[in-house]
């Protein structure tokens, strides 16, 4: 399959103040198997952001996975009118597929959510294809202190962090973060091989992950927001904005692209950086 072109991803990701999601779309759309005879599984799909991107590039075949019944009414609303998706209500611990169904498997900012991340794993590769592949992204324990600096803090002096509500940060229902170690070792104890690694977002906007899920997520979902503004906000609705910097949340995203700017997709080990991600393979 083709890769990608840049410019699309670029544009896909035009709305996003969450400079990390930024990089963990690059990193999914360069590892996935997204060639049109594909199946993939978006496993937890969330709101159906992944989806809504990969059916923008490719014709492959889409399948959504999430436990939460509000969250995947919230999917069926931003993706399941696209065509050749199919969005089911189930839990990683006993995918509702047969053995050796998926080419693929986007396991982004998944694990740090379950109890047992490596009999996640081991269903999530129970479902692959001998030679497929999975793409693993989870917040990093070793994170930026401007990304939330609350937590920080709270963890360097207190040794304690908020794990629910608006200041929640990059804790926010979390059973755990990762170091690179810990990821691979979960990803190799449960059967793959790891292809690839990578950590990246070390520069970020003071306090941005509060300001995005904590403030403008919300704000978004009210419905409150005016038309011009939500579109331009929106992470299915990259085809809708004008991008007008009249328009404050362009005006807004284009101060975070400065920011975001110095960093690179793989930073150097020892960075504090926001995400970790991991190619892995089903052997063969």
């Amino acid at each position: 399959m083709t890769p990608v072109d840049p410019r699309t991803i670029e544009h896909m990701t035009r709305n996003e103040a969450d400079m990390a999601f930024k990089k963990r779309v690059q990193t999914i759309f360069e590892w996935m198997p997204l060639a049109d005879d594909a199946r993939i599984l978006d496993c937890a799909c969330g709101r159906g952001f992944y989806l809504n991107m990969v059916r923008h590039v490719s014709a492959c075949r889409l399948v959504g996975l999430e436990l939460d019944a509000d969250i995947i009414a919230k999917a069926q609303r931003n993706a399941g009118h696209l065509p050749d998706v199919t969005l089911t209500r189930g839990d990683i611990f006993a995918l509702p597929f047969p053995d050796d169904y998926f080419d693929g498997v986007i396991l982004s900012e998944i694990l740090e959510h379950i109890d047992d991340d490596v009999a996640g794993l081991r269903e999530v590769r129970r479902v692959l294809k001998p030679g497929g592949v999975v793409a693993i992204t989870v917040p990093h324990a070793n994170y930026p202190f401007w990304w939330d600096p609350i937590n920080k803090t709270l963890e360097t002096v207190l040794h304690t962090k908020i794990r629910r509500g608006p200041l929640a940060g990059i804790w926010a229902g979390h059973v755990r973060l990762y170091e690179r170690d810990e990821l691979r070792a979960a990803a190799e104890g449960a059967g793959f091989m790891v292809e690839a690694e990578r950590s990246f977002t070390h520069y970020s906007f003071p306090f941005i992950h509060n300001l995005v899920y904590g403030l403008g997520k919300p704000l978004l979902e009210s419905g409150l927001m005016p038309e011009a503004m939500s579109n331009a906000a929106g992470r299915t609705t990259f085809d809708k904005n004008r991008g007008s910097l009249l328009n404050p949340i362009n005006l807004g995203v284009a101060v975070l692209n400065l920011f975001d700017r110095p960093n690179k997709l793989d930073e150097p080990p020892g960075r504090s950086t926001v995400n970790l991600a991991l190619k892995g393979r089903k052997p063969e």
